[in-house]
């Protein structure tokens, strides 16, 4: 996330709740009340807002390069360039799928809770990966699943 605060909110965005500048989710609350539905709705827009940014500048990057380069060696190493910024450009497409995805269930009301159970996915994770859609044991079951299946 940028430098921003969580009040300093994307253009055109109505807040739904005030926060204070300080404002922090507590386990003290109702688990997914306004307010705590409010700070990660500002911080996965401002998310979405960075990397929407981030893979504007990247494209304009390679659009502005100049494309008849004479030598081999300066040639190669600006393709390995590009080559690496057009993968971090796929993991920001991947990125905001899943952002999307995160206000899409802000929106819907599941929001904070597990996909496979239903259960609370915890606000401490919430905190740490706001795109978070598994509770922590549902999560390592997946991962478990991923790893038989590559080592089957």
């Amino acid at each position: 996330m940028s430098e921003r605060g969580i009040n300093d909110l994307p253009k055109g965005y109505v807040s739904r709740v005030e926060l204070t500048d300080d404002y922090v989710p507590s386990e003290k609350e109702e688990y997914m009340c306004d307010k705590q539905i409010e700070y990660f709705r500002r911080r996965i827009e401002q998310w979405k807002e960075d990397l929407l940014n981030e893979s504007n500048e990247t494209i304009a990057n390679l659009r502005a390069e100049a494309r008849d380069i004479s030598d081999d060696a300066e040639r190669a190493s600006r393709e390995t360039e590009n080559a690496f910024e057009l993968r971090t450009r796929d993991r920001y497409r991947k990125l905001l799928k899943k952002v999307n995805k995160a206000l899409s269930r802000i929106e819907s009301g599941d929001y904070g809770y597990c996909e496979e159970t239903d259960e609370e996915i915890g606000l401490p994770r919430l905190i740490a990966r706001p795109i978070a859609t598994l509770c922590i044991d549902a999560q390592e079951r997946w991962e478990l699943k991923q790893k038989i299946t590559r080592e089957g």
